[in-house]
């Protein structure tokens, strides 16, 4: 059984970080998914793909993997560069603007 440790990144629908702190295991899917010829439907016989366990440290999920016997591949989270911007959209309300507010 194989599993993947990594820290979930921000979602596209979100401006904040939140459920991004944590540390997530989660395991690798052991079989392919089947297509239903009748409702087109897919399933999979592996029940652990639905498996997603969360945990707060990095160690804790790889204390976690190595007391049950499981092969995890740990992956480092690549680092966010702030997104800060002097006097961005709060420019728009200054009481000090040197000029003529346009559109």
């Amino acid at each position: 059984m194989r599993a993947r440790i990594y820290q979930p990144a921000k979602t596209a629908m979100q401006s904040g970080t939140a459920k991004t702190q944590g540390w997530v295991l989660e395991f690798a899917p052991a079989s392919t998914r089947e297509v239903d010829p009748l409702m087109g439907w897919t399933s999979s016989s592996d029940t652990q793909a639905q498996v997603r366990l969360r945990f707060e440290t990095r160690e804790a999920a790889q204390a976690y993997a190595a007391e049950k016997g499981i092969e995890a591949d740990v992956v480092e989270p690549k680092p966010r560069k702030a997104v800060i911007r002097p006097r961005g959209y709060g420019e728009n309300f200054a009481t000090d603007r040197r000029g003529a507010w346009t559109h």
